[in-house]
């Protein structure tokens, strides 16, 4: 479901001069991030988040993609903003991020430590001193520590 959201929804926010940062779907409620496009980058207003929430609500009640009643939230990413992409990840190599995976690696599904490098869809976090490599393919969820 979340691959087909993020296929359906991507292409009309960034139609709207924003990007698609990321999607939470639990129950009626579906929860969209949104920040400027890049270049331009940083700061969400209300008016920005009206906007796109009135243009995907349109999208979402043609395709009927949820199936029923639905809850639909747009935000801002916030200071633990979603990491989902490569170019998310590069953008914030050198922070410190919490890593979930859905799967156990290395005897744990979680990880808090500095973002390193990201390369081939593999990102690389320091946790403790020690470098673990994840596959982006293997993340739960993703965002930005304090």
């Amino acid at each position: 479901m979340r691959e087909r959201l993020l296929t359906l929804l991507e292409p009309v926010v960034n139609g709207l001069g924003y990007e698609l940062i990321e999607l939470e779907h639990k129950g009626p409620l579906l929860r969209i991030y949104i920040d400027k496009a890049p270049p331009a980058g940083g700061g969400i207003s209300v008016d920005d988040c009206a906007l796109v929430s009135g243009q995907v609500a349109a999208v979402l009640d043609a395709e009927d993609p949820i199936g029923g009643g639905y809850t639909l939230e747009v935000s801002s990413p916030g200071f633990d903003r979603p990491l989902r992409t490569e170019a998310h990840f590069r953008a914030q190599l050198g922070k410190r991020a919490k890593l979930e995976l859905g799967l156990p690696q290395d005897g744990r599904r979680r990880f808090t430590g500095t973002l390193l490098s990201i390369e081939a869809g593999v990102v690389t976090i320091e946790v403790d001193g020690k470098d673990f490599n994840i596959p982006l393919r293997s993340l739960a969820s993703a965002r930005l520590a304090d």
